[in-house]
């Protein structure tokens, strides 16, 4: 199967991910994902401590990774994306034909950076793909740069959306030492089938600087996981 997107459409619509969209190409096939479709999206922590991550271009450099990943598993061209501190900041997406400079933009109209709620995002997440009314897969691209106020409530809203098409793919940005990424590890392991009916989470460090991650490695993290959680959910009913 052909991907998503053409190459040729994400030429004439977004020139500047092209190179993103073939490395996305060639981790895809690598892990026999190549013709695979799924809705993908991205949720952004907006967090204080994650402020120079905004304005060093990290953000936007991940959410233009993803869309280059996108536009091979769905043809909308369009990524819905949730921002979220101690609430939910914004749920709103970011597009192929718009994607330049767009992160700033919605930054500029959200409010003061709060703390870290995980379980606020994972929920909205989750109400968007119910009212989608899809039943497709979907890959959760989830950034943050520390550990959830409330560890319970993450872990309980991970193990309710095990029940549902949906793969949560954590990536944390800062330093990979760091005791705040110790509850992402704990969540990547949570038991199965005592705690969940498959392990529908994976989590990898983008390290200090993720600008410096090269996107064959950004994007062989990002769906690695993937296959052989898809073989489990159907396997569990849990995707067609």
């Amino acid at each position: 199967m052909e991907p998503a997107i053409s190459l040729r459409k994400v030429e004439d619509s977004a020139p500047a991910l092209v190179s993103l969209y073939k490395s996305a190409g060639v981790s895809l096939r690598k892990h026999g994902l190549a013709g695979a479709r799924a809705a993908v999206y991205l949720v952004v922590d907006y967090s204080g401590s994650m402020r120079p991550y905004y304005k060093d271009g990290s953000v936007q450099a991940l959410a233009d990774r993803v869309l280059g990943l996108s536009a091979h598993l769905d043809d909308d061209g369009t990524v819905p994306t949730v921002f979220f501190s101690t609430d939910v900041d914004a749920v709103t997406e970011i597009a192929l034909g718009d994607h330049r400079g767009r992160i700033d933009e919605i930054v500029a109209g959200l409010g003061h950076m709060g703390k870290t709620s995980y379980h606020l995002a994972m929920d909205a997440v989750i109400d968007h793909y119910v009212d989608s009314g899809s039943t497709a897969p979907a890959l959760v691209v989830f950034q943050t740069d520390g550990g959830p106020l409330n560890k319970l409530a993450a872990e309980r809203y991970l193990c309710k959306a095990a029940k549902l098409p949906l793969f949560w793919q954590f990536i944390g940005f800062g330093d990979p030492t760091s005791k705040q990424f110790d509850y992402l590890r704990k969540l990547d392991e949570l038991a199965v089938p005592a705690k969940r009916p498959v392990d529908n989470a994976g989590f990898f460090h983008a390290g200090n600087d993720p600008l410096k991650v090269p996107d064959d490695r950004l994007y062989d993290q990002l769906v690695g996981e993937f296959p052989a959680w898809l073989a489990a959910a159907r396997a569990n009913g849990i995707v067609d």
